[in-house]
């Protein structure tokens, strides 16, 4: 199973313990790209560009979507490209899109401790809530385009996410 949607969203907490329920393994592909790196995400974006942290994902996505029996949460950014969103149709895993409000996303993302140091600011917008609207415009209708479901999480905790996403599949 594949956990879309952006940032904040829940993929990563709410794919752990998804994963522990339904007895098999949790992958998440920005934590791959992490360690195939040897850097942050963001210091990837600094140091080499976004265009080099999209490589790294589709390469991370390519080798992990073969796991056909775990959960999976994708960057949020994964749908972007083409190549992602071909590989990730044709999977025959499930795919979960955890939709959320622009503004309870950001309150999540701004109460994360690790997300200054380790997420890059995705415009010049900085993080901001223009920046989070402006990008689900751009994003949602590509979350849809590769869902199997779809999920509001925008009032769920994890726990109830978990037991809704399990429903799903």
């Amino acid at each position: 199973m594949l956990l879309l949607g952006y940032r904040g969203s829940g993929k990563t907490s709410v794919g752990r313990k998804l994963a522990d329920r339904l007895w098999c393994d949790f992958v998440d592909i920005d934590e791959q790209i992490v360690l195939r790196a040897g850097k942050s995400i963001k210091e990837i974006f600094q140091t080499s560009g976004e265009s080099a942290f999209r490589d790294l994902e589709t390469s991370v996505l390519l080798d992990v979507i073969k796991r056909e029996t775990d959960v999976i949460s994708c960057g949020g950014g994964i749908i972007l490209r083409d190549a992602n969103r071909d590989a990730i149709k044709s999977s025959k895993l499930s795919r979960i899109y955890l939709r959320c409000d622009p503004e309870v996303l950001l309150k999540r993302i701004e109460s994360d401790p690790t997300t200054a140091e380790s997420r890059p600011a995705l415009t010049r917008l900085g993080g901001s809530i223009e920046e989070v609207r402006s990008l689900l415009v751009e994003r949602e209708p590509l979350y849809r385009e590769v869902m199997t479901a779809e999920l509001d999480v925008t009032n769920l905790d994890i726990d109830e996410a978990v037991i809704r996403v399990a429903k799903l599949v």
